[in-house]
């Protein structure tokens, strides 16, 4: 059976919190788990202490046992200490595309050509 630790999300429409849960990969998002691991609230102030709470042992013991964190339950164990921090890869969104480019360097050639006259 594919474990994974993930979110299964609780709450109102607007009011999200989150179960961190050990889960057969199989099972809907929200649907059955296998063992509640912790909380996560993410109304709350980044520096609360209330923000994640988990079971450090359980979530120790399922990873032994193969269960495979997502990204976001990643991110909190290794900011728990539990697993090394992985190197992402960024996305390119946020470059200019080729065109912004072309005219960001005449541009540049233009304020240049200005400063030397």
């Amino acid at each position: 059976m594919a474990t994974k630790i993930r979110l299964a999300r609780g709450g109102s429409k607007k009011r999200p919190h989150y179960a961190i849960v050990a889960s057969d990969s199989r099972m809907p998002r929200d649907g059955r788990f296998l063992e509640k691991l912790g909380t996560y609230n993410p109304l709350l102030p980044k520096d609360s202490e209330d923000r994640i709470k988990m079971d450090l042992d359980r979530v120790k013991h399922w990873l032994d046992q193969g269960a495979q964190p997502t990204d976001r339950v990643a991110r909190f164990l290794e900011a728990a200490g539990l697993r090394e921090k992985a190197t992402r890869a960024n996305m390119k969104k946020a470059q200019p595309g080729k065109k912004a480019l072309e005219r960001a360097a005449e541009k540049a050639s233009k304020t240049e050509e200005a400063a030397a006259e």
